[in-house]
């Protein structure tokens, strides 16, 4: 099982590195918009170490951020290039390998999350945001939808105009999808351990 985690960890690097590396080749990179700086970018660094590692830091990082942020990513991409673009192959590599990654170690290996697992990563993601926002005042990009919305449909698209959209997914939305995905894992792990008492590790939330 560890050699399939690492496959997948060299699979996801390809394919977010390989972003970038297009963006060099093709003359398109830019500090405005192509800085490791979106939640996307800490997502497939992190599932890449923690395939690897198998980390238990890391592997609540990479379930709870694949499992909120890039499964929505996935429904609802904000992606400007259709098929056979190599971002259109680069963007779903990284983004479904987070979530196979989630799925994997989680479910797959029983790593399941430990106590604070929710609070923790959500104060990350606030870190996170403020280093993007920083990033934003620098360059004048747009990093996490901090200056505006996604020019495609997303679930930012329901919400108010600037910049309430960013506090109502900060205070509301985040913390609900986290609380979600935790909670999925939770049930799965009560049916591990009823069904074997000796498998999974204990969770308990915050």
């Amino acid at each position: 099982m560890l050699l399939v985690a690492r496959a997948l960890a060299l699979v996801i690097v390809a394919g977010w590195a390989g972003e970038y590396v297009a963006d060099v080749v093709l003359g398109t990179w830019s500090v405005t918009y192509d800085l490791p700086l979106q939640l996307t970018d800490a997502v497939s660094v992190v599932s890449a170490l923690a395939l690897w590692t198998t980390r238990g830091r890391l592997v609540e990082l990479c379930y709870l951020w694949a499992m909120t942020a890039s499964l929505q990513a996935i429904l609802t991409p904000d992606l400007g290039y259709s098929f056979p673009s190599i971002y259109y192959f680069t963007y779903f590599i990284y983004h479904d390998g987070a979530v196979v990654a989630a799925c994997l170690l989680v479910f797959g290996m029983r790593l399941y999350l430990k106590p604070g697992a929710v609070r923790r990563v959500y104060l990350t993601s606030l870190a996170w945001l403020c280093i993007a926002g920083l990033g934003d005042v620098i360059t004048g990009g747009n990093y996490m939808y901090l200056r505006s919305k996604p020019e495609n449909a997303s679930l930012l698209s329901v919400m108010g105009p600037w910049p309430w959209y960013i506090l109502e997914t900060a205070l509301l939305i985040a913390p609900a999808l986290l609380f979600l995905a935790w909670g999925l894992q939770a049930l799965v792990e009560r049916y591990d351990r009823a069904r074997s008492p000796d498998a999974g590790r204990s969770v308990v939330l915050l």
